[in-house]
């Protein structure tokens, strides 16, 4: 297996930080992204080795794997158990038999694919690679239950996207990572949604907040306005005397509940009063009455 340089792949230098990493990665997935280069072969190929380069850096653990083992950084931890096992062996054969450096990195390769491998060595089992992947949605897209294809790696998997998944929340798909190497399980696939809202709603958890405006003379005699919730219309019943900034919250016309069928938040109404301007004379004449009636 050929070394593969991550560092240069995403153009940063191995010093890079967290920060600089994402930073890195947005920019060039961006550029060789396969909706953005259609039917373009090395632009998948590309992509696929941008977001292994990032699953690897962006990884802590694997970060320092990859930095100590070079192109074996996936076998790290077994590479580990090797040392110490010959370290024993060294400290309790010196008389009879002596480990040199080349015979400890035949024993390596034995491990790792080598031609000396035993047969128990050869069937030893590793778990994939898993991926990261990111999905950007708008809020109307995570109202309700839709499937949608995601390319991740240069393959295309189904998702079915339940209702009400957060910004931020990150699920996992279970063996749609890389493949298991030996017979081993497929790595699992780890999705971060980040959900734009351009929506007049703000959205805190399974509750919506909306402003609504209400003109002076119904905020004072009452009366009905018609608002838009989220996917369909309310009537409201506004109480006379109503005062700016109160607040009327309508049970279950809020957000989905994720994964639980038929189960809203509520949608919380905060009124804004609005003052009448450009009055005609009569108004002004009628608000000066009365004035002095108060």
């Amino acid at each position: 297996m050929a070394f593969v340089d991550y560092y240069k792949i995403l153009g940063i230098a191995k010093t890079a930080t967290a920060k600089d990493i994402k930073k890195a990665y947005r920019k060039v997935a961006r550029k060789y992204h396969p909706d953005l280069n259609p039917d373009n072969k090395e632009a998948e190929k590309k992509f696929k080795e941008i977001n292994e380069a990032n699953q690897v850096l962006s990884n802590t653990e694997k970060r320092k794997k990859y930095d100590k083992y070079g192109k074996d950084w996936k076998h790290g931890e077994e590479f580990e158990k090797a040392q110490k096992q010959q370290s024993h062996h060294q400290s309790h054969s010196s008389r009879n038999q002596g480990y040199s450096e080349q015979d400890f990195s035949d024993y390596f390769s034995s491990m790792f694919g080598g031609q000396r491998a035993s047969s128990n060595q050869d069937s030893r089992r590793f778990k994939g690679q898993d991926f990261n992947a990111e999905l950007h949605l708008n809020l109307k897209d995570v109202y309700e239950t839709h499937k949608q294809v995601l390319t991740v790696n240069n393959s295309k998997i189904r998702l079915t996207i339940p209702a009400g998944v957060e910004n931020g929340q990150v699920i996992k798909i279970i063996g749609k990572g890389g493949k298991g190497v030996n017979g081993g399980p497929n790595g699992d696939l780890y999705i971060k949604f980040f959900i734009n809202n351009h929506s007049q709603f703000k959205r805190e958890g399974n509750n919506l907040y909306a402003s609504v405006d209400l003109d002076l003379y119904t905020a004072v005699l009452g009366g009905e306005l018609t608002i838009n919730a989220f996917k369909s219309k309310v009537k409201l019943k506004i109480l006379p005397e109503t005062l700016n900034g109160t607040k009327v919250k309508l049970k279950g016309k809020g957000f989905p509940v994720y994964k639980i069928n038929n189960q809203f938040g509520d949608l919380i109404i905060t009124y804004h009063i609005k003052i009448p301007t450009k009055l005609n004379d009569k108004e002004r004449e009628l608000f000066t009455e009365l004035k002095k009636i108060r």
